[in-house]
This record gives structure tokens, C-alpha cells and sequence, in this order.
């Protein structure tokens, strides 16, 4: 998955990033049973099934169905022989299909996948018109809910704190006085509202409307709060010394597993801006696999852009309980 949008060819492959140092922190094989939280295309699902291991993915989005059925086909040989299972249902949730201390691996790919990006009528693109709805799921409000129902200050906070965008009064402003005279609808009247408050593009490499839409998105589909809970469920459906990998692909993410796992580790002091305090003097439920994350080298990057702003994660369950709310 990724944040950086960028034009691609019709029918391009979607490439998942960083998927060999995933595989490699994972370090699953037959008979491991691994948790891919974040299946979209399915690129980590099939490395992992490569391995010998079998699969249960997540994903909210209906539209990945028709993916799963390939791995459905080829993995599961017979009814005693099944390597692979799609549930379609958001990867918080997954302590509601599995039992604690079954899986080997968690693997989450954060961030909108190159295929909503690709697909216009989904909304989330700022470069192809579309409704405005960037809904990964199938319910909830749309992206032209917020823009066009929000008070003037909660739609300036959304893409203060969401989107880190340090103009996001101004733009809120532009937004409110725009939708008096007709409601937003489509993707790129929004992101020519957007350019206009901010003066254009002026050359810029980033397009303006950038931080604006990734802080609709994750407001719409809650991912922050949405990502704490996925962190708790992973860490109680592992197996000692099963293994977490996370890809994320900007800072907010990022802030949020590299303090999870601090935590978790022993590093730091509980307590996080997104989710309650956890008892203090807890003994370490993770083991860090590297002390910082790990960014794409050169020979990805050259061959998807996409993959920039990636940054992994991974760690080991340890023996100890899984860590309770204070």
C-alpha cells in the first residue's frame, strides 16, 4: 500500500513494497500459519504462501474477492489441505475469528493500496476524477460527507492533525465558502479548491492537494485508531516468538508502531495519544528485530516510486502476557 500517488500505465502490476525484508522478518515456513491483515492484491499473501505457510487475510474492501480466489485455487489443493482463507473484515477485528496464541505471523501494509489509488470511482485519487466517497469499506460516511457537513474548525483539524497540512485553516476556509454555493461531489473539484487556496502548484513536485486528501481518508476510515487496535490484536494472536512485520508510509503510522513496540519492548514509558494507558512494569511481550525500521533501497525505489516514503517494522512475541489496559 502506499500515500504516494503517481501516474501509472493501465494494467501496471501492483508492487508490494519492501516485500522481501517483510518476508525475511516474518521468517514463516510449512506448517506456519500467517496472518496478512492487509491483503488487497494479495503480494505479501502469495510470498508467504511461497514459503510453505498458510494464509488467513483481512481486508474490508469487497473489491479484493476477486483476488482471493487465485490463492483459493492454488492453495487449497482439497478440504484437508486448505493453505489459504480471506475473511473480509477489518484486521482490528481478528481476535474475533482467531484464538490468542495461534498464528506464527502478522504482516499489516498500511496506507491506501496502489489499486484504490488506481481505480478513480473509488474516490481517493487526486489526479483522477471520481465520486468523492475514499471509503475502504463498503459503509460509513463518504469523503463528500466531511467536506460538505464539517463545521469550518473540526474540517481544519482533520487536516491539521491527519493530514499535516500546515495550511489547513485557509484550505478549510476555501472548502466552506465553495460548498455555500454547490455541494462537493468529485475528487477533482476538491483538489482544484484545494490548489487555489494554497495559490497553485508553482512548480511543486508534491501535488497540493496531498496532506488534504490523506487526512480525509484516514478520518473517514478511522485508520489510526484503526491501526492501535490491530497492534493490540496482533500482539495477543501470536505465538511466542511468532513474528510482527509492519509497512507504513508516513509519519503518523509510523509514530504509532515504532512507540507500540517501544513499549512493548521495555523501551519506553506506557501510553499513547491513541489509545489508553497500559500498566506500568509490564515484562516486554516483544523483542525488536532491529532497533530502527527499515527503508526500500535504491533498486526498489528505481522501479516503483510508490515505495519512498515505506518504512518496516518487526518484531517477536516474547513469552510474556499480553499487556492489559491500565
Amino acid at each position: 500500500m502506499s500515500d504516494q500517488e503517481t501516474v501509472r500505465e493501465p494494467g501496471a502490476p501492483h508492487v508490494s513494497v519492501l516485500l522481501d525484508e517483510v518476508v525475511g522478518a516474518l521468517a514463516s515456513g510449512p506448517g506456519d500459519v500467517v496472518v496478512d491483515g492487509t491483503f488487497g492484491a494479495g503480494g505479501y499473501t502469495r510470498a508467504i504462501l511461497a514459503t510453505g505457510a498458510s494464509v488467513i487475510a483481512f481486508d474490508r474492501d469487497p473489491s479484493v474477492a476477486r483476488f482471493a480466489a487465485e490463492f483459493a485455487a492454488t492453495a487449497n489443493s482439497s478440504a484437508t489441505d486448505s493453505r489459504f482463507r480471506l475473511i473480509q473484515d477489518r484486521f482490528s477485528q481478528i481476535t474475533e475469528y482467531l484464538e490468542d496464541a495461534s498464528v506464527d505471523g502478522v504482516t499489516l501494509d498500511l496506507g491506501v493500496s496502489s489499486m484504490q489509488l488506481d481505480e478513480a470511482e473509488r474516490g481517493f485519487s487526486f489526479m483522477r476524477d471520481g465520486p468523492l466517497d475514499m471509503r475502504m469499506g463498503a459503509d460509513g460516511p463518504t469523503a463528500a460527507d466531511l467536506v460538505n457537513e464539517l463545521d469550518q474548525v473540526e474540517l481544519a483539524r482533520i487536516l491539521y492533525v491527519y493530514g499535516e497540512e500546515h495550511a489547513s485553516r485557509r484550505i478549510a476556509s476555501f472548502i466552506v465558502k465553495r460548498r455555500a454555493e454547490r455541494p462537493f461531489t468529485r475528487t477533482l473539484d476538491l483538489a482544484h479548491v484545494i490548489e487555489r487556496a494554497l495559490g497553485g502548484r508553482k512548480g511543486a513536485k508534491v501535488h497540493p492537494a496531498t496532506r488534504s486528501f490523506q487526512g480525509l481518508r484516514i478520518a473517514v476510515n478511522a485508520e489510526l485508531e484503526e491501526l492501535e487496535a490491530g497492534l493490540v490484536a496482533a500482539e495477543r494472536v501470536l505465538k511466542p516468538g511468532g513474528r510482527l512485520a509492519v509497512v507504513t508510509f508516513h509519519s503518523l503510522e509510523d509514530r504509532i508502531v515504532k512507540n507500540f513496540l517501544a513499549e512493548r519492548a521495555g523501551r519506553t514509558p506506557g501510553g499513547s495519544r491513541h489509545a489508553p494507558p497500559v500498566e506500568a512494569g509490564a515484562p516486554p511481550s516483544f523483542q525488536l528485530i532491529s532497533s530502527k525500521a527499515i527503508a526500500p533501497g535504491e533498486a526498489e525505489l528505481a522501479v516503483n516510486p510508490r515505495a519512498r516514503s515505506s518504512k518496516l517494522r518487526a518484531a517477536v512475541r516474547t513469552q510474556a502476557p499480553v499487556w492489559s489496559a491500565a
